[in-house]
């Protein structure tokens, strides 16, 4: 049986456990036409990176499926008729991970190394641009420059 990852993002004012709902609702239409749902993750409130249907921030939701085409035709014509779900991809994919997702890890490893959402911003000395000094070697002294770097003056003997 064909293997799936559906991500799916509902509205903003529902609550988790309205989202938890969705995804029960899911599982049995998808069990229903032969398919089941192996993993399902929550990845939370999160942002959006611009305004879909009047929404600024959406409930993520990862579903790993096993099931017939039809079955995922079904539940995707089943979330374009819902309110609550704003967006859905499903891709195709020849096996499932099994570990947490990449979103999962991510989040493990900000809350362990005690950064937020902004991550490491390096050593910011009060300049802009700081970083601009360290990256670049220093410049290397002209043929017609003083050992300094300063530019060489040559007097007129005359």
């Amino acid at each position: 049986m064909p293997l799936y990852e559906h991500v799916f993002l509902a509205r903003q004012d529902i609550s988790a456990q309205q989202v938890d709902g969705l995804v029960d609702t899911y599982r049995a239409l998808l069990e229903e036409n032969g398919g089941k749902i192996g993993k399902t993750e929550y990845w939370g409130l999160k942002s959006l990176s611009y305004k879909i249907k009047k929404n600024r921030k959406a409930h993520y939701t990862l579903l790993n499926i096993e099931a017939p085409h039809q079955a995922v035709a079904e539940m995707e014509r089943q979330m374009g008729l819902s309110t609550d779900v704003i967006r859905f991809l499903t891709i195709k994919v020849d096996e499932h991970e099994t570990g947490p997702s990449a979103m999962m890890r991510r989040s493990d490893r900000d809350e362990r190394d005690g950064r937020g959402d902004r991550g490491d911003r390096g050593d910011r000395d009060g300049r802009r641009g700081g970083r601009r000094d360290r990256d670049h070697a220093p410049r290397e002294v002209r043929a017609d420059s003083n050992d300094d770097g300063t530019p060489r003056v040559e007097e007129d003997s005359e």
